[in-house]
């Protein structure tokens, strides 16, 4: 195992983290593109007109900057290899929209997107890109009185009543970074209880 501090919005943090696992491991294999900036760290809930653009910039610079960093900077790995695996979370939000967080949304909408091209761009390299478009998940250890809240609130929605947890997505995590999803590639898998169906 091998843990690293990385800023993954400042693009030589992440070249020094694929360099890192390189040196560790001799190869790249998997990425899974899952900094964000969201429930564990303050952020405007009001409407568009109340978002600070400085928020704004900072939610692209996390959400989107650095999976395009970090993608960028195992690609030369894996081309070389002919293989890799680029995993890319997104939000079940992007795909319902949700009122008062469109900085968010928005930057979640464009990891969809991203992973779409990507894809492309890579399929002839034998590089699979993919996302996960997870819902409301309860990953906070403590998790605070208006977090519990929120998180239940969504429960209505779902077609499976209870809250979703980290471990409901390890195997579709599995899954993507396998064999087994060789053959797939652009797509952005829904787990989400049954919130979206697509």
């Amino acid at each position: 195992a091998l843990a690293a501090r990385v800023d993954v919005a400042q693009e030589q943090s992440a070249k020094d983290m694929a360099k890192l696992a390189l040196d560790k491991f001799s190869r790249i294999d998997v990425l899974v593109n899952n900094a964000a900036i969201f429930a564990t760290i303050p952020m405007n809930r009001g409407g568009i007109e109340t978002i600070d653009p400085a928020e704004w910039d900072r939610m692209m610079a996390v959400n989107l900057k650095g999976l395009f960093f970090c993608s960028r900077a195992v690609l030369p790995t894996m081309r070389q290899q002919k293989s890799g695996k680029i995993i890319n979370i997104s939000s079940g939000t992007a795909l319902n929209g949700s009122a008062g967080r469109i900085h968010y949304v928005t930057s979640k909408a464009g990891v969809i997107g991203f992973t779409r091209c990507l894809a492309r761009e890579v399929g002839d390299d034998n590089i699979n890109v993919n996302a996960i478009a997870p819902g409301s998940t309860l990953s906070e250890e403590n998790p605070s009185e208006e977090i519990l809240k929120m998180r239940g609130a969504r429960l209505a929605d779902r077609a499976l009543k209870r809250v979703q947890l980290p471990k409901d997505l390890v195997g579709t995590m599995l899954f993507l970074a396998s064999p087994l999803s060789d053959f797939m590639t652009g797509q952005t898998v829904c787990v989400d209880g049954g919130v979206a169906f697509l």
